[in-house]
């Protein structure tokens, strides 16, 4: 069985390939009714986790911490060790993820439409393609990948979550493509990050030519807004506003929000239970103009992330949108928080008719991943390294630092399975401790210098002088400086893989004294 599986920050969807068609799995719930996704949330008391419908039915059980958008920890993570903590529970974030999906496998096997279909074929057939955003870092890549590896699935590749919906935009609107509109970009409004990606659709074959985003943008921040607008018609400070009740008024709010319509004019907010003195009813009425105000500024925020996909057009510019736009068969809008009626109202306003709703925008990127795993589709991908990454180094017995980049994101990734692509560096040593703080960033600036969005994603001490080899002491703690003798031929290799993952490996080239890493694993 091949099944594309998106985990989001608010919902994980899972659509399977089935003859040429990709439906999305529907899995059931407590009370049997049926959902199309599983809801990526975790619930904590005495040790003991639940997760998805088991964690949502613990929602006002005082007993129990539920956290939802788990996966936003993922971007404020350094290593796979950085752990999380769950109400009174602290475990490492892969782990975290893993019995997550661990859960997830249970309730396909025995809570989904797939379950007599898995029991005929037992686990081996779980071979999925799997997605994480754009502008992932490296450590959220990885510990997304091992974390599927340790749940028992087979993931066979990992998507950039807007590449993925362009597959899915490909095998529902070919016809928009001709010789002179054969590039989409792609909106995509998540649960908690937004990312577009600048797709080029020759047939079946897509090469990604540009991607942006935002890391903290998405249906989250809506419903923040919401909390606050009830907050404030209710004269309630959030400061004053137990967890427990805070985190159910802003389910309450969620409900309300995902619950709009084009035609819709006020969101009635039930406060029972959470701001009234718990005898009696009370409800605060939002105008949904008024929400759709204060929201307004997140919605400018991706259309203004998303502009820079679209410089990469011959001759386009951020101030010439038609100009842009003349050389796209469509914007397509994917993401379950593109479902709110402001996202298509604002994005049509900006840029005319060539606006593509998915009619699946929360399921979009599921099913493309479902697409990418059916070999029998014939779709092939050439994606880029989303982010740039490179190193900080010592330089002039270590009184400056300079940094090197080293795959940015106009480097094409490896196709799937075949050799990683290499990058080597060789050179005499200077000083007597090589110090590599590894970084990845959302830009460089015109300096060379990294800028934008940027993460520690490895440091690493190499002794370039043989007498620190196998000494006790850490290398952190012996100051820098300039050898007096010539030193060894140092090499540094550094291995990008299809999924977008880097590996360094740093040699001794006369000695054969070698070291390796694997970059945001320590």
């Amino acid at each position: 069985m091949r099944l594309g599986i998106d985990f989001g920050t608010t919902r994980t969807v899972v659509a399977c390939a089935d003859r040429g068609n990709y439906p999305v799995v529907s899995f059931f719930d407590d009370a049997g009714d049926a959902h199309d996704f599983y809801p990526s949330v975790v619930a904590e008391r005495g040790g003991e986790l639940a997760f998805g419908w088991d964690a949502l039915a613990k929602t006002g059980d005082p007993s129990w911490t539920l956290v939802r958008s788990f996966k936003r920890f993922l971007g404020v993570s350094e290593t796979v060790a950085a752990s999380v903590r769950i109400g009174g529970t602290t475990l490492p974030i892969g782990q975290l993820l893993a019995r997550f999906l661990l859960a997830l496998k249970a309730a396909l096997a025995s809570a989904s439409n797939l379950g007599d279909e898995l029991a005929r074929h037992g686990e081996a057939a779980l071979r999925s393609v799997v997605a994480v955003p754009a502008n992932a870092t490296g450590l959220a890549r990885f510990v997304t990948l091992d974390a599927f590896r340790r749940a028992g699935f087979a993931p066979v590749a990992m998507l950039n979550e807007p590449s993925a919906a362009g597959f899915e935009y490909t095998h529902r609107h070919r016809d928009t493509f001709t010789q002179k509109r054969e590039h989409v970009v792609v909106y995509d409004l998540g649960g908690g990050t937004f990312d577009a990606s600048l797709v080029r659709m020759a047939q079946k074959n897509h090469e990604i030519l540009a991607t942006a985003g935002k890391n903290e943008l998405g249906g989250d921040d809506f419903d923040d807004v919401m909390l606050d607008l009830v907050l404030t018609a209710a004269k309630v400070r959030r400061a004053d506003v137990g967890a427990r009740e805070l985190e159910l008024l802003r389910v309450r709010c969620r409900d309300a929000k995902e619950a709009l319509s084009p035609s819709s004019r006020k969101l009635t907010i039930d406060l029972t239970g959470v701001l009234d003195d718990g005898e009696n009813d009370a409800s605060i009425v939002v105008p949904v103009l008024d929400f759709y105000e204060a929201a307004k500024p997140l919605v400018h925020a991706s259309i203004e992330a998303m502009l820079p996909v679209m410089t990469r057009l011959e001759g386009a510019t951020e101030d010439d949108v038609e100009k842009a736009l003349s050389a796209v068969a469509g914007i397509y809008v994917v993401g379950g928080a593109s479902e709110l009626p402001i996202v298509a109202r604002a994005l049509r306003e900006r840029f005319g008719r060539r606006v593509h709703r998915s009619p699946y925008p929360s399921a979009a990127i599921a099913i493309g991943l479902s697409i990418a795993c059916d070999e029998a589709a014939g779709f092939e991908l050439s994606d880029r390294f989303s982010r740039t990454f490179g190193v900080f180094r010592e330089a002039r017995g270590g009184d400056e630092i300079t940094f090197d980049p080293i795959f940015t994101h106009a480097t094409l990734l490896p196709a799937r399975a075949g050799e990683p692509l290499r990058f080597r560096r060789t050179y005499r040593a200077a000083h007597n401790v090589g110090h590599f703080r590894f970084v990845e960033c959302s830009a460089i600036g015109d300096d060379g210098r990294p800028r934008g969005d940027m993460m520690l994603s490895g440091d690493v001490y190499f002794p370039f002088d043989a007498g620190l080899r196998g000494k006790t002491e850490a290398l952190a703690d012996v100051s820098v400086r300039r050898l007096r003798e010539q030193g060894p031929r140092i090499e540094e290799e550094y291995a990008l893989d299809e999924n977008g993952l880097v590996a360094v490996t740093i040699r001794d080239l006369e000695s054969g004294f070698t070291r390796e890493h694997r970059l945001g694993t320590a």
